[in-house]
């Protein structure tokens, strides 16, 4: 039988007690030249930090609070460039899916598929992604409860799914405001599944920017050390070298020189954890 308690993208597998891996990238490809050139200042500050690094980034945020705002190249020319950063990087891949066609032709490309949190209960949409046989991410809707998700893991569970994990995001708490309830993390780790913390959308503030999604970057740091300090197998963050020139996420994007740090950080309070979990 698999091991349920981890999941596996490329060489990186993440959960089962394995050392705290780290989820990170822009939040949408901006150019093929930007996000080869930040996969690969990932890749060293990961080689840096000794952690293992997944690269993340989509082709399309199909959720933008404006209809004006840029969603990014598009399937195709997306997956041309997540490709193209796979080459160059050897680091493993990971998208968002917003439509159940895109699983397949996203699946030849990337090594995690990921459900953002509003479609976390599209049925069709989770189907979809477990029968390629990658790694599924599904993100708790913002409308959840922790313990809920465990219909979304019976869904991935029934459609075959090899590898599953469920990441916290924050939840709704009043109007243009979300609040993490550090009890999400070890409820959702009781369903026995890896559990993601992303930290950067858990700073949202939906909808309460001029047309765009505002957000709380400068809470960033202690907000991570805290979820780590609760118990989590990886930690996602949206970083950019100049978060106010970034074309989506701007508000809530970690600037890329703080990551290294707070990578060693989170590592020292990952270890003494799970040396008392």
């Amino acid at each position: 039988m698999p091991d349920v308690t981890s999941a596996t993208a490329g060489a990186v597998t993440i959960g089962s007690g394995r050392s705290l891996a780290f989820i990170c990238g822009p939040c949408v490809i901006e150019s093929e030249a930007h996000a080869v050139e930040t996969a690969l200042e990932l890749r060293d500050i990961a080689a840096r930090a000794g952690v293992p690094l997944v690269f993340k980034a989509s082709y399309d945020k199909a959720n933008r609070t404006s209809l004006s705002s840029f969603r990014g190249p598009g399937l195709d020319a997306g997956l041309k460039t997540l490709a193209e950063v796979g080459a160059r990087t050897g680091l493993p891949l990971l998208t968002d899916i917003h439509e159940a066609a895109h699983a397949a032709p996203a699946a030849g490309v990337v090594d995690v598929l990921q459900i953002p949190a509003f479609l976390c209960r599209q049925t069709d949409l989770l189907v979809a992604a477990a029968v390629t046989g990658k790694t599924v991410n599904v993100k708790k809707g913002q409308f959840l409860a922790p313990r809920d998700m465990r219909h979304v893991v019976a869904k991935l569970e029934g459609a075959g799914a090899r590898g599953i994990l469920l990441t916290e995001r924050g939840s709704t708490f009043g109007y243009n405001n979300l609040v993490v309830d550090m009890r999400a993390l070890p409820m959702m780790r009781e369903l026995g599944r890896p559990v993601v913390f992303d930290v950067t959308h858990s700073l949202q503030l939906p909808g309460a920017g001029d047309g765009v999604t505002a957000g709380l970057a400068e809470y960033i740091e202690p907000l991570a050390r805290a979820g780590v300090a609760v118990g989590v197998d990886a930690v996602f963050l949206e970083v950019h070298q100049d978060p106010s020139r970034a074309r989506s996420d701007a508000a809530n994007a970690l600037r890329l020189d703080r990551l290294e740090g707070l990578m060693r950080q989170l590592v020292e309070l990952d270890r003494i954890a799970k040396a008392h979990a």
